[in-house]
């Protein structure tokens, strides 16, 4: 499938694109056999490629809060990136790319690839990819907690001293600050009259 790079030292690369997530089997697979010939034009080593999956990304693109990732590590020389990249972004169905440079340098012959790793397989989403909306921080305990709504009251106890005004909370205005009185002077002027008994 992949062909062998043309010189004996190249650099090792590993690409990370983001698939609409409403893509199906069939387009996907066109996505990443275009991405694969490219590797291929410019003379690159194909060492890995994976799906990841429907994922939630970080932020929204392209008005798309979801994305299916796909991940392609290889070895290539010159162009062989900029023409990757070239062609995804053509393709209205990648939403994100990244490239990054692991390596350097790297001796092509050493390096041997599983054909188990190079396979491409058809991307099938189920019901149940649609249903994760969890990233992997937030599965692991790592992410923030989700804030509060402010209508959500909640237990009390916990909001220190907020915790006495019961059931009024935040609704209850703070009194505005007291006007401080003039202080009192040894002639008596500005003092307040004296309270009769």
């Amino acid at each position: 499938m992949a062909t062998e790079v043309r010189s004996t030292r190249a650099s090792d690369y590993e690409t990370v694109f983001i698939l609409r997530p409403d893509i199906d089997g069939e387009a996907s697979e066109k996505v990443i056999s275009r991405a694969i010939s490219s590797l291929e034009s410019t003379g690159a080593k194909l060492t890995k490629i994976e799906s990841w999956g429907k994922r939630r990304l970080a932020y929204p693109i392209a008005k798309q809060r979801k994305g299916v990732y796909v991940y392609m590590r290889y070895l290539g020389v010159g162009g062989t990136v900029a023409e990757l990249e070239r062609n995804l972004r053509m393709l209205d169905t990648v939403i994100r790319h990244m490239t990054v440079v692991l390596a350097k340098d790297v001796d092509v012959t050493t390096v041997t690839v599983d054909p188990e790793e190079v396979k491409v397989r058809r991307i099938e989403l189920s019901a149940k990819d649609d249903e994760r909306d969890e990233s992997y921080e937030a599965q692991l305990g790592l992410a923030d907690e989700p804030r509060r709504d402010r209508g959500d009251r909640g237990d009390r106890g916990d909001r220190g001293d907020r915790g006495d005004r019961g059931d009024r909370g935040d609704r209850e205005q703070a009194a505005p600050a007291a006007v401080e009185a003039p202080k009192d002077s040894d002639d008596g002027a500005g003092a307040p009259p004296a309270a009769e008994a």
